[in-house]
């Protein structure tokens, strides 16, 4: 009796059991997930929950608590827990969100990714840096390769991904050589005064040593407009060509004439007096000279019209700044070259007839450096340039208060026996000079005058330079 008891009752055991275990297994899949169990999400993205569904019951008579967080700025494997109570057993499921890095870093090239380079030379990193969306920077992690004139960047980062980008390098030296002229392109000299070539400053962005060659002779024994070729010849074969005028004249003009008006007028030009000055001189079929400073541009058309009438276009300054251009040579070079260029874009012709601001004799540039007249009024005509100062004086930017005055002290001033060179103004408003230019004219030629404009030939009139 005992053992069918003991087979009844293990017997109901191992059904219970099959039944326990049937449960399980029906339980442990009441949970439904929607969507992938695994997830793969981007770096930075938002997670958005699919949710789930409960089998073979009835939803609503289950609490699923689902917990667990997901880091979306943050690479890494992350658990979402979903949890019930179904008859006192504890269901449960996962689902694993991945939040993966799939941006590839980027890497930057300084300087482009064609890089000129001369033939011979070994290439020097221009520079690069790269940068990752989650590992930032990541400029010390780029392994650099060259081979064949290209150079290889590649870097990857914590999450795998990689870039690769380029840089080729170019030897084909197509660059020609820097051939600039020491002193001036024109040069007027008189006969049988000596010319030394300046001559030349020349670089190149590959070869060390270019061979320079020189065509071309200057004879100074006569007159003749003659020309030196300056050629530069790289390693590559890439030249350049430069040219220098030299112009040998007579000896000066009148030297040994007298009785020389030399109308000329500094300041301008501007758009009230220049016009007026110009209507008289075309008026009377006089030639005069006009020593320019840089105005607006709607006054270019003045320093034309001086040209195409016959006159002569000097050079005076840029800005007619003291203490710019007298602070050192260099500045005044700088400002000399600036009225030059102007002056030559307007009329087409490099004018080489310079007058210093204040003069030759000025001892305002003391304030500035000591002893740069000195050094200028030496060199500049070694460069080419001939100055001229004055030996009468209208002072029409002085004490002159009127047109009479002007007329008074320009006639006082005239001597028959020299050149004499008048120097006037033709700034705005200058009506004293305006008033008094036809009648000095008239004078002039009522008294046996002749008058003229300045050019490369005429004696150079200079004053004592006190600095």
């Amino acid at each position: 009796m005992k053992r069918r008891l003991k087979k009844i009752f293990l017997t109901i055991v191992f059904i219970l059991s099959i039944m326990m275990f049937a449960l399980a297994i029906f339980v442990s899949n009441i949970i439904d997930l929607n969507g992938d169990k695994v997830v793969y999400l981007a770096l930075d993205n938002e997670y958005h929950e699919k949710g789930f569904n409960i089998k073979y019951l009835n939803d609503d008579s289950f609490d699923v608590k689902i917990t667990g967080d997901v880091d979306n700025t943050k690479v890494g494997e992350y658990k979402i827990k979903y949890e019930t109570d179904v008859f006192g057993i504890k269901i449960k499921n996962y689902r694993t969100v991945e939040v993966v890095d799939e941006e590839a870093p980027t890497i930057e090239l300084e300087n482009g990714s064609d890089i000129k380079i001369c033939a011979k030379d070994k290439y020097v990193e221009d520079g690069y840096k790269a940068s990752d969306n989650y590992d930032g920077d990541l400029t010390d992690k780029v392994k650099v390769t060259e081979k064949d004139d290209v150079v290889i960047y590649k870097v990857s980062d914590s999450s795998g991904n990689s870039v690769e980008v380029r840089r080729y390098l170019d030897r084909n030296d197509t660059e020609k050589p820097e051939l600039v002229l020491k002193g001036n392109s024109t040069y007027n000299i008189v006969v049988g005064a000596k010319f030394n070539d300046p001559g030349y400053d020349v670089k190149d962005n590959c070869s060390q040593d270019v061979d320079v060659k020189v065509e071309g002779i200057v004879d100074t024994s006569k007159t003749g407009s003659y020309e030196l070729k300056y050629t530069a010849v790289d390693e590559s074969g890439n030249a350049t060509e430069v040219k220098r005028h030299v112009r040998v004249y007579e000896k000066e003009k009148y030297i040994n004439n007298t009785g020389i008006i030399y109308l000329t007028f500094d300041d301008g030009p501007t758009s009230y007096s220049t016009p007026k000055i110009l209507d008289i001189l075309k008026k009377k079929n006089i030639k005069a000279t006009f020593f320019v400073i840089n105005h607006e541009s709607s006054t270019n058309y003045l320093i034309k019209r001086e040209y195409d009438e016959g006159h002569t276009v000097g050079l005076h300054s840029y800005t007619h700044n003291y203490k710019e251009i007298y602070s050192s040579k260099a500045n005044f070079y700088n400002d000399m070259k600036k009225i030059s260029d102007k002056v030559e874009g307007i009329t087409g012709k490099k004018s080489l007839i310079i007058r210093f601001p204040g003069g030759s004799s000025n001892t305002i540039s003391r304030k500035y450096q000591k002893g740069i007249m000195t050094e200028l009024t030496s060199e500049v005509k070694s460069l080419g340039y001939r100055y001229y100062d004055w030996n009468v004086d209208s002072n029409d930017a002085g004490g002159a208060k009127n047109s009479d005055d002007v007329y008074r002290n320009v006639i006082n001033g005239l001597k028959p026996n020299r050149s004499n060179i008048v120097l006037m103004h033709d700034f705005a408003k200058n009506d004293k000079t305006i008033g008094a230019l036809e009648a000095i004219i008239d004078y002039g030629l009522a008294n046996g005058y002749r008058f003229d404009k300045i050019d490369i030939t005429t004696s150079m009139i200079n004053h004592k330079v006190n600095n």
